[in-house]
């Protein structure tokens, strides 16, 4: 019996660390407010990521302005120099999001991160922006990444 109260206990102390908000840079939230950054699973940072998997992203915000609606933009930030990163769906209003985007209303914006396995293990920043119709930033923030085999 003890035996399965101490799984139990792993298993939920596990889960929690798995779910533990991201210490993240705001990198010019223009009309936004950025509540909370989760990257799943991402326990310790920098966030380890592995060739071929897939992580998600998930971002609670408040938006300053009404939008019709929202694109995403994330960068792989080497030696200073943003670099494109493709994600699935770039369409903020696809991505949890109900559009149109109001003035003082919380959203939950939710994506997925994919590492290929073509990537090169190395070190950087990630950059992640949600831009509103007039490509001003709803939320923009950045984490130290490690992405390895």
């Amino acid at each position: 019996m003890r035996f399965f109260a101490a799984a139990f206990l792993f298993l939920a102390l596990s889960a929690s660390a798995l779910a533990e908000p991201l210490h993240f840079k705001d990198c010019g939230s223009e009309v936004g407010v950025i509540k909370e950054v989760n990257v799943s699973p991402c326990p310790t940072q920098p966030c380890h990521l592995q060739k071929g998997q897939s992580y998600t992203v998930n971002v609670t915000f408040t938006s300053n302005t009404g939008s019709q609606g929202s694109k995403a933009l994330v960068y792989g930030i080497l030696m200073g120099v943003p670099v494109a990163f493709p994600i699935p769906e770039s369409d903020g209003c696809k991505s949890g999001v109900n559009c149109p985007i109001e003035i003082n209303k919380t959203y939950s914006y939710l994506n997925k991160l994919p590492v290929r396995s073509d990537y090169p293990s190395i070190k950087l920043v990630v950059k992640w922006e949600l831009q509103d119709d007039k490509e001003k930033c709803l939320f923009c923030w950045e984490i130290p990444v490690e992405i390895e085999s």
